[in-house]
């Protein structure tokens, strides 16, 4: 399952409310280090489908998200669980860093 696109309307119903963790890939089309994240965020949409909701919002078209969740640079990669954030990367991390972020949640 590929990662969803997640709008302010929505965000509040998938991430918030979310009866599973959830990986968030605050990032832009222009970002150059969001282009090589990017291929990854879809690889661990499809790796972790029915575990893991997997989900992306664009900073640019969702700049009220980026603010409320102080996202100063992208790509930031945030984990939620339970409606809480557990953890965030800023930068591109590869693979191996979302993958450190993911392993604080128990059962997956």
């Amino acid at each position: 399952m590929p990662a969803q696109h997640i709008d302010a309307d929505a965000f509040e119903e998938k991430v918030i409310k979310a009866d599973k963790p959830v990986l968030v890939d605050f990032f832009a089309e222009w970002c150059g280090p969001c282009k090589m994240s990017g291929p990854v965020i879809e690889e661990l949409a499809s790796e972790y489908t029915g575990k893991v909701l997997v989900g992306k919002v664009d900073v640019d078209a969702q700049p009220e998200l980026a603010s409320r969740f102080g996202v100063m640079s992208i790509p930031t990669v945030i984990l939620y669980e339970n409606g809480v954030e557990k953890g965030r990367q800023v930068g591109y991390a590869g693979k191996q860093g979302y993958l450190n972020l993911l392993a604080s949640v128990k059962n997956l």
